[in-house]
């Protein structure tokens, strides 16, 4: 069964960072996409970032600031959020595609999810 679980996420006050993990089980992180997605209260669900083999895909709100990483040893997935705006204000989603699957960016279909983490930057 795959699972995605989610660090705790925490409240800052605009310009300070924020460090999310995502331990991934059932499923092999390193050879699969995966993503950080966000949803404010009221809004759509949006990427924010993705990463596979390798390869990093960041939304352009976030470009600059915001870093997405792997540890294969741990199976997990990072977002290191710098500069944080109350704009970044948010529900922090972890996600990933099936592995089957070809391609990877913040436009896919992502198929499993995480808990969710609230982020909220103050001004």
């Amino acid at each position: 069964q795959v699972q995605l679980v989610e660090s705790r996420g925490g409240s800052v006050q605009a310009g300070g960072s924020l460090r999310l993990s995502c331990v991934a089980s059932g499923y092999t992180a390193s050879t699969t996409c995966m993503g950080w997605f966000r949803q404010a209260p009221g809004k759509e669900r949006k990427g924010v970032a993705a990463i596979y083999f390798g390869s990093t895909y960041y939304a352009d709100s976030v470009k600059g600031r915001f870093t997405i990483s792997q540890d294969n040893a741990e199976n997990a997935v990072y977002l290191q959020m710098n500069s944080l705006e109350p704009e970044d204000t948010a529900n922090y989603y972890c996600a990933a595609r099936r592995r089957s699957l070809a391609g990877c960016s913040l436009e896919n279909t992502y198929h499993y999810w995480g808990q969710g983490t609230q982020v909220t930057v103050s001004s």
